[in-house]
């Protein structure tokens, strides 16, 4: 006979399980991004796990779990996996998230009323915000970085900048749940919570690097400023394959809702302001905040955080994401890799397969989808591996290797998606169709030989990405009085 119970252990939730009989060798919770393992108490007739429903992932905060359905595991030791698998609880709201467990599976989730998920509460509590209410606006700004997933990309490096300047200013983030760490001083709010809503609502400056979800309206005085989150190699928006009147129509609607574009370069803003009809509107050209890092950061604290030593090579898989499927592309063997490489490898996928997907494991292999700041990882990692991602832009500021493997080139060049140039033509590296190639040309090919066309992209790509890009992007936010210095 085992009980179960979901419970707040020193203001943080976790699940409690007793049975009797000797206790478990083990007991965690497996996800496919986290793993909590349980303490285990009894030595008699009865035993008790508490298993933590939160984790501190990469050095960073501790946490609640990020939303998803978690396999309870028990290694038997004398008991058995039958003395786990009877507990059922209904779902049960905790700090920071909402919980249930039912045959052996505990799903978490984001901690929202579910009168605001759906039905008359969800419409009721959007007519409230379309309203605008009575409360003005703040001098506050709401940051959102790829659909609330992670504080990241350039709304975090123009965030750290408003708070070093400009600490007088409310700093809201959007996010998915309460395991996506927010900056110091800065406010969470779970997406489709009132207090969403609410901060959406009286925010003076919206900073977003893609679509703004759910109904919006602006209020009078309010601006959005619109990063977007890569210089793009991809055919997007009105450009890609296939003219279709409603994804026309929902590309116009949404650039609407933008006042202010920013771009990385010339080459960027003719490419955007094209795609998304962005015309006669601001653009500003100031090279991109979140690669500020790359020029005073070497890597070293990144690597600590990781378990990886100063000496080791460091090869970075950054491919993107595929419109045909939802999780990584495995065009790329890590465990291999590393093998015949001799070098950690880190397999950094898109977000949009961040939560569909699941960690890849293997000896020398780290799989850092779930890192907060890839522009961290860029500047820990010796090589880059990429194909059609925009991380190849950013990258360039480094100065080291960059490889494309693309044994898609011709469908995805032809059928998916498009390019804006020949990536052939215009390469800083080798260009290889295979795992095979990519292990030849990692120990063959002498980079010193795309110099040449390393410093042609970099000048024509990532112009302006001299480390200062963040501090005029915040000046102009101030100068134009888009936010009060406070």
């Amino acid at each position: 006979m085992t009980d179960a119970r979901l419970f707040d252990d020193a203001g943080m939730p976790a699940l409690e399980i007793s049975g009797e009989g000797p206790r478990p060798a083990s007991v965690e919770l497996e996800g496919a991004r986290a793993r909590t393992y349980g303490r285990l108490h009894g030595r008699g007739r009865t035993w008790r796990a508490v298993v933590p429903l939160h984790a501190a992932r990469w050095g960073g905060a501790d946490l609640p779990l990020p939303s998803g359905r978690y396999r309870l595991r028990i290694e038997a030791g004398e008991a058995t996996d039958a003395d786990a698998s009877a507990p059922t609880l209904v779902e049960t709201a905790l700090p920071g998230l909402r919980a249930a467990l039912s045959d052996g599976v505990v799903t978490v989730a984001p901690p929202v009323d579910p009168v605001y998920l759906a039905g008359e509460g969800r419409a009721a509590i959007e007519r409230r915000y379309a309203m605008g209410g009575r409360e003005p606006l703040e001098n506050a700004v709401f940051f959102e970085s790829f659909y609330g997933r992670t504080a990241g990309c350039n709304p975090l490096a123009i965030d750290r900048e408003l708070a070093r300047v400009a600490p007088g200013v409310t700093r809201y983030w959007s996010v998915v749940d309460l395991s996506v760490e927010v900056p110091e001083g800065a406010i969470a709010v779970v997406e489709g919570t009132p207090e969403w809503w609410r901060a959406r609502g009286v925010s003076r400056l919206l900073v977003v690097n893609d679509w703004l979800r759910r109904r919006f309206v602006r209020r009078r005085g309010q601006r959005v400023l619109q990063t977007w989150h890569g210089t793009p190699l991809r055919r997007l928006a009105l450009h890609r394959p296939g003219f279709d009147p409603r994804r026309a129509l929902a590309v116009v609607r949404e650039s609407r809702r933008w006042n202010i574009l920013l771009a990385q370069s010339p080459y960027a803003a003719r490419v955007l302001s094209k795609a998304y009809a962005f015309l006669r509107r601001p653009i500003w050209v100031e090279g991109y905040p979140r690669d500020d890092a790359l020029q005073n950061d070497d890597g070293l604290e990144t690597r600590r955080r990781l378990g990886i030593r100063s000496d080791e090579r460091v090869l970075l898989y950054a491919p993107t994401w595929r419109d045909d499927r939802e999780r990584i592309v495995d065009f790329v063997d890590p465990s291999a890799l590393a093998r015949a490489t001799d070098a950690v490898v880190l397999v950094r996928g898109h977000t949009r397969t961040l939560q569909p997907g699941a960690d890849l494991d293997g000896p020398r292999v780290i799989d850092v989808t779930g890192y907060p700041d890839t522009s961290r990882l860029l500047a820990a990692a010796d090589a880059l591996i990429t194909d059609y991602s925009s991380v190849m832009f950013d990258f360039a500021i480094t100065g080291k290797p960059m490889y494309f493997l693309v044994p898609d080139l011709e469908r995805y060049r032809g059928e998916m998606r498009g390019f804006y140039f020949d990536l052939l033509d215009l390469a800083p590296g080798p260009v290889v169709r295979s795992q095979d190639e990519l292990e030849r040309a990692l120990s063959e090919v002498d980079p010193s030989i795309f110099a040449e066309r390393h410093a042609r992209w970099r000048q024509l790509f990532a112009p302006r990405d001299d480390g200062r890009a963040a501090e005029r992007v915040v000046a102009r936010i101030l100068d134009q009085g888009l936010v009060e210095h406070g």
